[in-house]
């Protein structure tokens, strides 16, 4: 999907035959997960400093950058698709620049020089500060330009990004992951961990509150095993709580691996850090746990779970399934289901199996047939699906505060907010604006989303 910019057909960019563009004008479209987005936001900072203004319509850049995914197969068709429209585009325009960076380019590297000739820069996702030298190079002698290589120390940790005006922030604080799940390719797109210094974060926060913002995300691939000196990721939270009292901070991905009760209880005893978790359990089988090198038992995983609903009673848990991987069984589904309706998550991310190049499951047989992972699949969601009703439906007559994020897509009457949970809450309009923070009794629910009426501030 794309998070940050307006997907634009390309039959729409002309005018009388030619496109307009502006020599220092930089457009991304960003693909994927929320790192992604937070990576765009440091490459507009980077070109920031050597003169590029960010384009907020493609047909007025010189530069167009896809920021890509590589979790599964379905991102990447979808920016060779992208490349296909850009290729014709850039047909009434030779002198655009078209580059790949993030996940996908560090994953194929030559291979998308090599399959279009539209792309003439490729970076991978440590490599962002070459970028306008590149740009330089490709101006003044035609040379397209790689780079790829994964660090151990890159953190961007001086980069400030350069953000929307907006309510919500997304905040990098560590980079990479060292887990090595069978499944996943981050280990090899984003390379290992490397944290950002605790003060460099704090400093970041303190100045997204200044800049307006009334929630940050705290982000990273496995953000539990944040490590700063002798500071951990409870420590990181403890001190931004501290820095910016009235600001909510939410952080997203738990590995149930590094999520600890210090970690719990330094949710439980802050007013201001989220009550929700997203904690991926993947499968409920620990013979297929086992298989995916999760590094956890379902056992080890309910404990926490039940820690986490006994220190946050009013706590909101989100996960990731999988399903369909290599050798799964109906049993091994059927445990998947079980351990949904024990938890009872409100909300999950869930996926048939994507094999991906470079993984260990890569050479495992892949052997669930298509149709069977998708009815397992429909299964997970339509259970899922029944739960997150159940559990918000069960909020009805509540009254919850929630920060007002703006109009609703769906009515200019309506506006739409977020609970201290992460819940999605429509309102009517009744003269309150974006960034306020409302109390809101609920008065209907369906599976993804609360209604209610402002009941005072």
């Amino acid at each position: 999907m794309v998070l940050n910019n307006t997907y634009i057909p390309i039959e729409s960019l002309t005018v009388n035959g030619s496109v307009p563009q502006s020599s220092n004008k930089l457009y991304i479209e960003t693909y994927g997960c929320q790192m992604n987005f937070a990576d765009t936001e440091i490459v507009n900072g980077i070109m920031a400093k050597n003169g590029f203004d960010t384009a907020c319509k493609l047909e007025d850049s010189a530069v167009i950058l896809l920021n890509t995914c590589s979790i599964r197969e379905n991102a990447e068709l979808k920016i060779y698709q992208r490349l296909s429209e850009l290729k014709a585009y850039k047909k009434k325009n030779p002198g655009l620049i078209i580059g790949i960076i993030g996940c996908m380019a560090e994953r194929l590297k030559r291979d998308m020089l090599n399959k279009t000739n539209a792309v003439d820069l490729i970076l991978g996702p440590d490599e962002y500060r070459k970028l306008p030298s590149l740009i330089d190079n490709l101006v003044d002698t035609g040379e397209k330009g790689i780079a790829i290589r994964l660090s151990r120390v890159e953190t961007y940790d001086d980069i400030m990004p350069v953000r929307k005006e907006g309510i919500s922030a997304w905040l990098s604080v560590m980079r990479g992951c060292d887990k090595f799940c069978t499944f996943c390719v981050v280990p090899y797109t984003r390379g290992r961990e490397r944290s950002r210094t605790l003060e460099g974060v704090v400093a970041e926060v303190r100045q997204l509150w200044t800049d307006g913002f009334k929630e940050v995300t705290l982000l990273g691939q496995n953000v539990n095993s944040y490590r700063s000196g002798d500071d951990d990721f409870s420590d990181l939270l403890n001190e931004c709580t501290k820095a910016v009292p009235e600001m909510r901070i939410k952080f997203t991905t738990s590995h149930p691996q590094d999520l600890s009760i210090k970690l719990i209880e330094t949710i439980a005893n802050h007013d201001n850090l989220s009550n929700y978790i997203h904690l991926p359990i993947q499968s409920g089988s620990n013979r297929i746990l086992n298989l995916m090198g999760r590094s956890y038992t379902v056992e080890h995983y309910m404990s926490i779970i039940d820690n986490i609903k006994k220190l946050i009673p009013d706590v909101t848990i989100s996960t990731d399934i999988i399903a369909g991987f290599c050798t799964e069984t109906d049993d091994d589904h059927m445990l998947t289901l079980d351990i949904m309706k024990k938890v009872q998550y409100d909300g999950a991310y869930m996926f048939k199996y994507s094999p991906r190049e470079k993984t260990k499951a890569w050479n495992m047989k892949d052997d669930v047939d298509e149709e069977i992972k998708a009815k397992r699949l429909m299964e997970i969601i339509e259970l899922q699906n029944n739960i997150s009703l159940g559990k918000n439906n069960a909020m009805i007559g509540n009254v919850y505060e929630i920060i007002i994020e703006g109009r609703s897509k769906k009515s200019e009457e309506m506006l739409t907010g977020r609970t201290d949970g992460n819940k999605s809450v429509i309102i009517p309009k009744n003269g309150y604006n974006r960034g306020e923070k409302v109390k809101v009794r609920i008065l209907k629910a369906n599976s993804a989303t609360l209604f209610g009426e402002a009941v005072g501030n």
